[in-house]
């Protein structure tokens, strides 16, 4: 499995537990409320028995006939006395209070007011008060969500690669198949290919040049292929490459096939142009450019080549007459044709689109419908030493 392969099932793993934790997080947000209340009842009864204990000491303290009172203090809990006029007497943590002062609703503090009966400590009124926190719960919530979410997480990748290895499996066969299927084709399309070479020194013919463009057209196609296969597993290194010398040499090689649909080539290149790519990425964007402006561009018209250097960057261009594009965005999508009837633009593009992005390359596509295409290539200036 390629590096994509598995950061698209961490994707996916990802995405599914996160929908499945939101769903299961509806039914979790009531759960919450309920803890909350639950929570919110056990401090109330908390802060009940602590009043309670205050209360009884009071009212021990009143039966008998000591002259110092311990007040029943609590580091969870405060409390205030007041006298029948208001008065505070005593508060646990020396602050002056009012009565109003605990009249006010206050959703992060739990009050409770007690009142009192004859006591020696002259107080009516006890208020006891205690700080209300969900904190507690919320970590609890978000640690069982954590869990939940890491158990959906790995449950997800499990299933998903199971799901896969079936397809895993045939996607290993059929890469086997195409490996072995493009080894038997390389050596009888290189026999065909020289001995339609011979027969073309020999025999003038109309057939014979058919014959090669034919084979030169599965040459294109096989070539294209190839790549497809091994980009994934063969690192296409760096090199210095004269562009105009190999430029040269492709249009020499798609001459024959031009003028089968008569078909002129006009080229203009400069010399000495260097630019650091590897030399088969270089020849699929020269080969399939040239292929299909040949292929959309009709009988009797012209392709313009032009290399040159501009503001420091090798910029090549190739110019039609052809149809024309109607969504340039699209053509470089994988299978996407302009023209289903005469193909291309499928394969071809996007292994282009791939080897620009990859070596940094620019390419603006220029096109009127019924009037042609243009394809302009941006070559960063060379740098390899």
């Amino acid at each position: 499995m390629i590096e994509s392969d598995k950061r698209h099932i961490y994707v996916m793993a990802f995405f599914y537990a996160l929908i499945l934790t939101f769903i299961i997080g509806i039914p979790a947000y009531f759960y919450i409320g309920v803890e909350k209340e639950h929570h919110r009842q056990n401090q109330s009864k908390a802060l009940e028995r602590y009043a309670f204990g205050v209360q009884k000491s009071i009212y021990d303290f009143s039966r008998t006939n000591g002259t110092v009172y311990d007040f029943p203090r609590s580091l969870e809990f405060g409390a205030v006395l007041f006298d029948a006029e208001g008065k505070m007497r005593f508060s646990t943590d020396a602050r002056h209070y009012t009565p109003a002062m605990f009249n006010v609703k206050d959703a992060h503090k739990i009050v409770k007011h007690v009142a009192l009966g004859p006591n020696r400590l002259g107080a009516s009124q006890l208020v006891v008060t205690e700080p209300l926190s969900y904190r507690d719960v919320y970590i609890k919530a978000t640690i069982s969500a954590l869990f939940i979410a890491t158990i959906i997480f790995i449950s997800a990748i499990f299933f998903i690669r199971l799901s896969l290895h079936p397809l895993e499996r045939a996607n290993r066969y059929l890469n086997t198949f195409f490996n072995d299927a493009m080894h038997e084709l390389k050596t009888p399309l290189g026999v065909i290919t020289l001995n339609l070479e011979i027969l073309a020194e020999k025999y003038h013919g109309k057939e014979i040049r058919r014959l090669q463009n034919s084979v030169r057209n599965i040459a294109l196609i096989y070539e294209d292929i190839e790549y497809l296969i091994k980009h994934r597993y063969i690192d296409y290194r760096l090199e210095t490459i004269d562009i105009s010398r190999l430029l040269a040499e492709r249009i020499d090689l798609f001459n024959d096939l031009a003028a089968t649909k008569s078909i002129i080539l006009y080229s203009d290149i400069a010399s000495s142009l260097a630019v650091d790519i590897n030399r088969i990425e270089l020849q699929r964007i020269i080969d399939n450019t040239l292929s299909n402006a040949i292929k959309y561009s009709g009988a009797h018209s012209e392709i313009s080549i032009r290399l040159a250097r501009i503001n420091e960057q090798v910029v090549l261009s190739i110019k039609d007459q052809g149809t024309g594009i109607r969504d340039t965005r699209k053509i470089f999508e994988r299978y996407r044709r302009e023209e289903s009837v005469k193909g291309g633009f499928g394969i071809g593009l996007s292994i282009v689109k791939h080897i620009c992005d990859k070596n940094g390359i620019a390419i603006n596509v220029q096109s009127t419908p019924g009037k042609g295409s243009n394809f302009i290539y941006t070559f960063s200036p060379h740098k390899l030493t």
